[in-house]
């Protein structure tokens, strides 16, 4: 099966880095208004191979020892057991190399180090695939597809309790570039690698026969389109327009429906299912206020299992529409707010309202180093604000999806947040996303999401 890519319109990541709504899905996910493009063929259907515009040649003093080394390949500077390869790492490449091609890599003293995608467009000029000499075809994508199926199927049993979750995760799985999220018999793709996205033709009938899957749809974001230099394939090859707009799946004995061409990311944030389930337990007999909601996940898991009066707010329309189908589907009444959660937070202390239980999932506020400064003053703002919303005694839940913050810092800057405006908070514990997440031991980045439980004692 050789996919055909291109253009079309775009929802961006989960959260809108400018405001709380649009959103994540891992380490790697960044945010902007762009061209979303995705594509779905069901099984079977073969539309033509995409061509890739040639490069501009890169050339590199040839080590001498480099004669006898398989083309294409990088010899580094610097070795690191880490699936990213900087570009200051690299002392030279093969000439003539097209970028998103496969490689050979071999550290300073010219000893074979592994294989990588290369890409001389991006600072991760390397994506380390293995770390020996094992080829990198079909065979190996399926034995890392496979291991990722049996992981989710064998030993968490999810198909036992849901059909929705994330059924590849990046370099958790031994894949840099590759998100794969399962609702029902649908694959949600989404790509953040050019090398990825060249092997797409070998890759999704491999997932769609391990999985069992009938249907599948590929999405690219803006941004990572722009860092990649993936700008050229897609428009050169725009996807077909046979893929089905929304689905239903099933998350804790509740129903969601799933927008993909409205929809963020991959379309459903199951990474906080395992946290929706944990509010659950908590919330009996309380009033929520669920800030930055989305599509409702926290809103109506709260109120099926008890909450009393349940508030969900997002800037996004679109979501706020979802939410309401959603709230139906499964016959809960919630009030739904269309707005700014940092304008609907200030009028909610103006007018000197308070609840006794809070989630706050808000954007990724950080989406690059170069923007670490301005979005953790935006996170600590909204913290601030929505603790100021809170009775004594109330429970409170804050998230974090920016993956460049890591959990000290974000639950130190929470804690400022609340001694900013004289209110103590008792610690009840720490959560991040399900184990169909997995964290690579060499790649701690992986572990974007950061839950943290409080109580604000006064």
């Amino acid at each position: 099966m050789n996919p055909k890519f291109g253009s079309g319109s775009h929802r961006g990541d989960r959260h809108k880095s400018s405001s709380p709504r649009s959103r994540r899905s891992s380490h790697q996910d960044s945010k902007d208004s762009g061209g979303k493009k995705d594509f779905e063929f069901k099984k079977g259907e073969k539309p033509s191979k995409p061509s890739y515009p040639q490069k501009d040649h890169i050339f590199f003093e040839i080590p001498a020892e480099a004669r006898d080394w398989p083309q294409p390949w990088a010899k580094l500077k610097s070795v690191a057991f880490h699936p990213y390869i900087y570009d200051r790492m690299v002392d030279g490449v093969s000439p003539q190399i097209q970028a998103g091609s496969i490689l050979s890599v071999y550290d300073r003293n010219g000893e074979r180090f592994g294989s990588a995608f290369y890409n001389p467009h991006s600072r991760i000029r390397l994506r380390m695939l293995s770390f020996d000499d094992q080829p990198i075809d079909a065979n190996f994508y399926r034995n890392l597809i496979r291991r990722a199926v049996k992981l989710r199927e064998d030993t968490l049993d999810l198909s036992d309790s849901t059909n929705c979750y994330r059924l590849f995760h990046s370099e958790g799985d031994g894949l840099s570039g590759l998100i794969v999220d399962r609702y029902d018999t649908t694959l949600s793709i989404e790509v953040f690698s050019l090398g990825v996205w060249k092997n797409l033709d070998q890759i999704v009938p491999i997932l769609l026969e391990e999985s069992g899957a009938s249907t599948y749809r590929v999405h690219v974001d803006f941004l990572t389109a722009q860092r990649e230099n993936m700008e050229r394939e897609l428009k050169a090859n725009p996807p077909p327009s046979t893929a089905s707009k929304s689905i239903r799946v099933l998350e804790n004995g509740l129903r969601f429906a799933i927008d993909f061409e409205a929809g963020h990311k991959t379309g459903f944030f199951c990474d906080q299912r395992d946290n929706r389930k944990k509010l659950a337990e908590w919330v009996q007999g309380r009033d929520l206020l669920d800030l930055c909601c989305y599509t409702g996940g926290f809103s109506i898991t709260a109120k099926a299992n008890g909450a009393k009066e349940v508030i969900g707010v997002d800037l996004d329309e679109k979501a706020i529409a979802q939410a309401k189908h959603n709230a139906n589907l499964n016959q809960q009444r919630i009030k739904w707010v269309h707005s700014d959660a940092f304008i609907y937070a200030r009028q909610m202390i103006d007018n000197g309202r308070k609840w006794n239980a809070l989630v706050l999932d808000p954007p990724k506020f950080i989406g690059s180093r170069s923007g670490f400064d301005e979005g953790r003053k935006k996170y600590f703002d909204l913290n601030r604000l929505a603790l100021s919303l809170m009775e004594p005694g109330g429970l409170f839940v804050t998230c974090s999806c920016s993956g460049l913050l890591n959990s000290y810092d974000f639950e130190k800057l929470v804690v400022d947040a609340a001694h900013n405006i004289r209110r103590s908070l008792q610690w009840l514990g720490s959560t991040g996303a399900g184990p169909d997440h997995p964290v690579a031991s060499n790649c701690p980045e992986g572990r974007y999401l950061k839950v943290a439980w409080w109580r604000v004692v006064d």
